[in-house]
């Protein structure tokens, strides 16, 4: 690997070249990938494509003039010095904003580059066009605020809306269904324990084990029942993690109370958090489900108190 101080021009100029080409196709393969969530930002990644096209042309044709046709072969990864980079374009789920990011970031790192370069350069045609490209990069920097501000106001409502609904469907809903089922589906089995034994121990045992079998059963179900290809609901190893991660965290809730040695009192604070994770479903359904929040409440309380009151006469009897 080559270290940037032992360049000469005709490299600098070949790596510029190779940095623009691959800019280039990264930024199609944004505009191709978002195209159908996102056309406003599309268009906008296919002219920066296209500005990536323009800056190679007359590093091309500037190398042609002084050193002939023949390009050395030489790439980033030849170099030391530059970041290494989040291949975010290959994934099959591009979120918006880790696209922003990476645009910024590929942007920022151009135009270090070309005035580092530029510095270095000898010649003073090689060294204007090369201070040229650096501030024509620099005006890109901001690419995150460059694509919010370019897109008309119906448009990035458009965007932002289309963004909410991916998030609620590959991340809110898998783990809302996580909550509600380690919330409400583990009180059975905890309070039945706690008061068939009237020992606290018993009791956290019994909630430790069904919150986390309930959390790996729900999370390989939500996993396993959907690659999202066709339904677009994201991977299915960030839902599956989403969803297991929150059902465990729900019986657990109510299931840590249970350290505490005095039955009655674990009884009581385990009754008490119950009722805020009752509150906290309703207000999530409230928050992303557009669900009236009367609505919620009143059918995960009803739930909730039908599968305590089981756990409660099957454990008492």
């Amino acid at each position: 690997m080559k270290r940037f101080a032992d360049l000469n021009e005709a490299e600098i100029l070949a790596l510029a070249i190779s940095n623009e080409e691959e800019d280039a196709r990264i930024y199609l393969q944004f505009a191709n990938r978002m195209r159908t969530d996102f056309p406003a930002s599309a268009k906008i990644f296919e002219t920066m494509a296209e500005e990536e096209h323009g800056h190679r042309h007359r590093l091309a044709e500037l190398y042609a003039k002084k050193f002939g046709e023949t390009l050395p072969y030489i790439t980033r990864q030849d170099v030391s010095g530059f970041l290494r980079r989040n291949p975010i374009w290959l994934l099959d789920n591009l979120q918006i904003d880790a696209v922003r990011d990476q645009a910024e970031t590929m942007e920022l790192e151009a135009a270090k580059y070309y005035a580092r370069a530029a510095e270095q350069a000898r010649d003073l045609e090689i060294r204007a066009l090369l201070a040229d490209l650096a501030e024509e990069e620099k005006r890109h920097e901001n690419l995150a605020s460059k694509l919010e501000a370019d897109l008309p106001q119906d448009q990035k409502l458009t965007e932002e809306e289309t963004a909410r609904k991916l998030f609620v469907l590959q991340i809110v809903q898998p783990a809302l269904a996580g909550l509600i089922d380690g919330s409400i589906s583990t009180l059975a089995p905890i309070f039945a324990a706690a008061f068939a034994t009237e020992k606290s121990w018993d009791a956290f045992l019994v909630g430790l084990a069904a919150s986390i079998g309930a959390g790996i059963s729900m999370g390989l179900t939500e996993a396993l029942s959907d690659d999202g290809e066709i339904t677009g609901r994201g991977l299915p190893w960030v839902r599956g993690a989403a969803c297991g991660i929150m059902t465990a965290v729900g019986g657990l809730g109510h299931t840590l109370p249970y350290l505490i040695p005095d039955f009655w009192l674990a009884t009581g604070v385990a009754a008490c958090v119950v009722v805020l994770e009752l509150i906290a479903i309703s207000w999530i359904r409230t928050r992303y489900m557009q669900t009236p929040f009367t609505s919620a409440i009143v059918q995960v309380v009803l739930g909730g108190i039908l599968v305590l009151f089981t756990g409660i006469l099957i454990g008492s009897q």
